[in-house]
This record gives structure tokens, sequence and C-alpha cells, in this order.
């Protein structure tokens, strides 16, 4: 219990503050302890709320749904149809698979490696098979960012609308696996129970995440690396705060440091945020 609810805090903050990650991050801890299936099923409640959330604002998300179902549609078809072909994710196909889906999406992302931008013309073409394809990973591993997430900031759209996005698919993929799993007769009563109790970590660090400031999610980090240094009994003295001295005159300027800005630099009473 300790360890999923730790888990589940974590995935929070991480989703908070990029966008997505939870489900991604909480298979591949959860998966160390227990079966894939089960991870996948607890993640159900905590993805969907998370992802409900981001699909905000409301006025705008009805054009994008319009825009985007043909690629709904492939998820939904991909997943459901990976659940009836491969069964539940369990078992050590199910171990690799999902190694395999977060080595490569990985490797995409210290690659820094970009789409080339979808011509409009081919969104038609192009959705339903990118959908179908992220359907088929989410059945087999329970992790719904590839190759969704690449195609998404493909589609050349801001960053608000990348982010209402990501929620819509994410929400879609989350619901789709959950039917898979019922499907599949993964979906307890007692998974239901145990996705619920995980909900109140995951959207509270969510919530800390998204506020991206020194008050946010470095500020839950902080108070982690105190807790930490308190049951150690660590005596050394505070070590000079790493921010430059224009920083440290003007405390006010640190407000504007969104999170992926910078970089934590830890002394005995905490985390600072300072310029890469």
């Amino acid at each position: 219990m300790l360890l999923t609810t730790t888990v589940f805090l974590l995935a929070g903050l991480v989703k908070g503050v990029v966008g997505l990650g939870l489900p991604t991050l909480a298979m591949a801890l959860l998966a160390l302890a227990m079966p894939p299936a089960q991870a996948a099923a607890l993640l159900i409640l905590p993805s969907l709320v998370t992802n409900v959330w981001q699909m905000r604002p409301w006025p705008t998300l009805a054009p994008m749904t319009r825009r985007l179902w043909p690629m709904q549609a492939g998820v939904v078809a991909g997943t459901l149809g990976g659940a009836w072909l491969l069964g539940a994710p369990a078992g050590a196909w199910a171990m690799q698979a999902l190694g395999a889906a977060l080595v490569v999406y990985g490797l995409w992302g210290l690659s820094g490696a970009r789409v080339s931008q979808v011509p409009a013309g081919a969104e038609r073409v192009l959705g339903p098979l990118v959908g179908a394809v992220t359907g088929l990973v989410t059945a087999a591993t329970g992790v719904f960012v590839i190759p969704a997430v690449p195609y998404l900031q493909a589609l050349g759209l801001s960053r608000d609308e990348l982010v209402q996005t990501m929620g819509l698919s994410f929400t879609v993929s989350t619901v789709a696996l959950a039917a898979g799993l019922m499907l599949n007769g993964q979906y307890s009563a007692a998974a239901l129970s145990g996705s619920a109790l995980m909900l109140l970590p995951a959207v509270l660090h969510a919530r800390a995440g998204a506020a991206g400031s020194v008050d946010g999610a470095a500020g839950v980090v902080s108070q982690i690396t105190r807790w930490a240094l308190y049951f150690r009994r660590d005596t050394r003295k505070p070590t000079k705060s790493c921010l430059p001295p224009s920083f440290r005159r003007k405390p006010e300027s640190r407000r504007r440091l969104s999170f992926p800005q910078g970089i934590f630099c830890g002394d005995a009473l905490g985390f600072r945020l300072s310029p890469e």
C-alpha cells in the first residue's frame, strides 16, 4: 500500500508538471511489484480524473474532438481488438512488452526528435492508423503515449491545444483500457476500490505540479527532502544557495521561473530553483 501510494504521488506530480506521464511512470514502477494487468487496473480512476481535468477549457473541446475523432475511434478499436487478441497484459510477454515500450519512449524523448508536421489533409488517414497502433500498445502494456504523443505534437497545435488534445486522447485510452480489462475479467470490484484509493494522492500532486512554481512542485519536493533529512538526523550545516546573487536579492524573480525552465539544487534545508 505504501509503495502504491508513493508511486501515485510521484506520477501525479509529473502529470501536473508536464501534462503526461501518470500511466507511464505508474506502470513502470508498479510492474516491479505486481502483474501489469493489476497495475493497469489501479491506474484507471487516477488517470481518468486527471485527464478529464486536463481537457479544459470546455468551450474549445468540441471543435478539437471533431478534428481528432478519427484518431480516437482508432484508439478504441485498437485497444478492444488488442484486448480480445492478446488478453490481459500478464505474464513474461507483458513485462517484456512494457519494458520495450518504455525504452522506445525514453529513447525518443532523450533524442529530442520531432516528427515532421502532418499536412491537414493527411489527418483523416493517419489519425485512425496512429490511434489503432496506440490502442494495441495500450492493450499490451497499459501505456498509451506511443505513438499518440509524437503524432499530436506533429499537428502544429499551440501549447494549450496540445495539452488539451493529450487530455482528450488519454481519457479515451483510459476508458478503452478499462473496457479491455473488463473484457478479460481483470477489473474487479477490488481493483476498482484500490484505484479509488489512489485518486487523492494522484490528484493532489497533479494540482501541485500544475502550479509549476517554487510554491507548487518544488515545494512538494522540498517538503519530502526535509522529512528525509529529519529521519536521517543529518547534522550537516546548510550549504550556500546555488542561486546567483541577483536571484537571492530578488525572491520575486524566482516566481517567474516555471518548473521546466530550471533545475533543482539542494541544500540541507530543501531545494531551490535555479536557471539551467
